[in-house]
């Protein structure tokens, strides 16, 4: 836990009220330089487990090339096979959740490069009510857009200011609109869905199936550009979170949630004052332990700065209202 309550109270009521913490992901570059592609070609030779499945496991004999470039260009295509399979940032994601308008970060925690944002969300925000900030709102990226993430945010009843992605929800709206009370869909052309039942496929996952009314889609002049397959009715096939992702779409194009999600724009400030001004882009150590460490100074420097900063803003206002009172 990072943040001095003691100090905070006395510069905000923000404190033990409510409050909106944003958390957010940076990368940060190791110490050590990436490996060339003989050291790595090496490595692989000692472990062909690791190739991925999908790939050629027979390695280019790269040694019996007596042209180095040519030898050279082998290596690079056959690696970046395997990269296109198992890539990941080499160095560091620093994790961290602030409290947007005083600018001051509650909990930070380091993973390697290959980390996912928001997995130990639950923690930094366990961290942050640590704090004594009561959550009623959390705002993040579109990387956070998980229904992990959001469930979390629920069962606290915490509001979520967080854009849709579209990678975990695909729903043309503007041909298809949602009515929660019938739980019915309704097409552009005035058509609507009349059934529903969940599907399983192959590889397990569920899904909900919505049919249109027949009769409608076979008179509709536009039936070809939007069915599929040899039936006459369309089908909607939507994931077992579309409904709730849908809600989650229609709130976050109001201007409410915009002009809320402005605030998460100091998340980025604050990302690049560590970077650029107190050697957050690089690891000055090796490993997890030494990156934590560095990552937890820099943000007590910013906070103790953004404290100072506050604070004197505090005192100009009491001198102020002093010197202005008769």
């Amino acid at each position: 836990t990072l943040l001095p309550c003691a100090s905070f109270s006395s510069v905000s009521d923000a404190a033990e009220t409510e409050n909106e913490p944003s958390v957010d992901c940076t990368h940060t570059e190791a110490s050590a330089t990436k490996k060339v592609p003989e050291r790595i070609m090496k490595n692989i030779e000692k472990e062909k487990g690791a190739i991925p499945d999908g790939i050629d496991k027979e390695i280019p004999n790269y040694n019996g090339i007596e042209d180095h470039k040519q030898a050279k260009e082998i290596m690079k295509n056959y690696l970046e096979k395997i990269k296109s399979k198992t890539d990941s940032f080499y160095g560091y994601k620093v994790e961290f959740a602030m409290v947007p308008e005083e600018r001051i970060i509650t909990s930070i925690n380091v993973h390697d490069g290959a980390y996912v944002d928001g997995n130990d969300y639950e923690g930094l925000c366990t961290k942050a009510k640590e704090c004594g900030i009561n959550i009623k709102e959390a705002y993040g990226d579109k990387a956070y857009f998980r229904k992990p993430i959001l469930d979390i945010l629920n069962n606290d009843q915490m509001e979520a200011t967080i854009p849709v992605s579209e990678t975990v929800y695909r729903v043309e709206e503007s041909m298809y609109k949602y009515n929660k009370d019938s739980d019915q869909w309704f097409c552009e052309y005035g058509n609507y869905t009349v059934g529903k039942k969940k599907k399983t496929r192959k590889d397990g996952r569920q899904l909900l199936e919505y049919k249109f009314e027949k009769e409608a889609c076979k008179n509709c002049p536009n039936r070809k550009e939007c069915s599929s397959g040899t039936g006459i009715a369309n089908k909607l096939v939507l994931g077992l979170n579309a409904l709730e992702f849908y809600e989650c779409s229609q709130r976050a194009k109001t201007t409410e949630f915009l002009e809320k999600y402005k605030k998460r724009a100091s998340q980025e400030w604050k990302n690049g004052e560590m970077k650029r001004f107190h050697g957050m882009d690089r690891a000055r150590g090796y490993g997890l332990r030494s990156m934590r460490t560095q990552a937890k100074l820099t943000a007590l420097a910013v906070n103790l700065k953004r404290i100072a900063s506050l604070l004197s803003s505090y005192f100009d206002l009491i001198c102020y209202r002093l010197l202005a009172s008769p």
